[in-house]
């Protein structure tokens, strides 16, 4: 039993030792993974949060694919050219993400080699989970003193595997309790939508769309009747609604798993009128992938 637990421990040893090797690029001394075999080699890994990738030729010449931003502030998107020039094919569609180049990479190396096996696969789903607080104003509801109220909530995202995808679908879970100075609570799962317009390995700015919303409540009213008699009523329900309700947000890689989240929901939804306050709902949290 221990020269089989021995065994074991020595091959998963050998499988991390050698699945990725040294390399010396342009005299830098790179640690590099090795995604694609063939005729035509895709290395990668990441430095300080970046990815980076490379290319091997038949020859043992490893070039770096290049993507550098301009004076314009516009990426060159030189990747494409040394792609083509390796190639001889158009790499005009080809995105600086692992699938991508990987698709690219596979589908020529398949032309020019019939032993090439092609390995490649769809990206996959990925899941990360978040727990956050903050306030909230409930902007879609009659709020005459716009007091604000705790709220808190959970949250599962859902992304493709690829390399910093920029579409998310999520599942949100939010309760917001009562107080003294506003007497309604609410509780509400929604479903909705993002998407990063800045994506950086680092941290993302998103905006997103709630398209989707179970929602329960209670609320507390009172009021002089024509006697002036103070009365107080209990009114509780729940609804179902599809009020496309926008917002925007930001996510800052903290470690190698987890993100600081910052979300300012809820500034103005296309199918439910704000009560006429302006929006206050915000939150701050954490996120982590599954």
């Amino acid at each position: 039993m221990k020269k089989l637990v021995v065994l074991l421990s020595f091959i998963a040893f050998s499988n991390l030792v050698f699945s990725q090797e040294t390399y010396i690029v342009n005299n830098e001394t790179l640690e590099l993974k090795t995604e694609v075999d063939g005729t035509l080699d895709l290395l990668w890994n990441t430095f300080d949060n970046q990815y980076r990738y490379f290319v091997r030729s038949k020859d043992g010449n490893i070039v770096e694919l290049k993507n550098i931003k301009g004076d314009d502030n516009i990426y060159q998107e030189e990747y494409k050219t040394t792609l083509s020039g390796l190639t001889q094919r158009d790499a005009s569609k080809v995105k600086l993400t692992t699938y991508s180049l990987k698709s690219f990479i596979n589908d020529y190396n398949a032309s020019v080699d019939s032993n090439f096996v092609n390995d490649e696969t769809r990206p996959g789903l990925k899941f990360r989970l978040g727990l956050s607080g903050g306030l909230t104003n409930h902007p879609f509801v009659t709020n005459s003193n716009n007091e604000n109220a705790l709220s808190f909530g959970a949250e599962l995202e859902i992304l493709s595997d690829e390399d910093l995808p920029r579409q998310a679908g999520f599942l949100s879970l939010r309760h917001s309790p009562d107080k003294d100075e506003f007497k309604h609570s609410s509780t509400q799962l929604a479903l909705g939508y993002r998407y990063r317009i800045i994506n950086k390995s680092g941290f993302n700015i998103y905006a997103q769309t709630k398209f989707a919303t179970f929602t329960t409540s209670k609320a507390t009213i009172t009021y002089l009747d024509m006697d002036s008699n103070v009365v107080t009523e209990e009114n509780s329900g729940t609804s179902f609604d599809a009020p496309f309700v926008f917002g925007i947000g930001a996510d800052i890689k903290v470690g190698d798993n987890g993100y600081v989240t910052l979300v300012y929901d809820s500034l103005f939804g296309i199918f439910i009128d704000n009560q006429g306050n302006f929006p206050v709902d915000f939150a701050i949290g954490y996120k982590f992938n599954l």
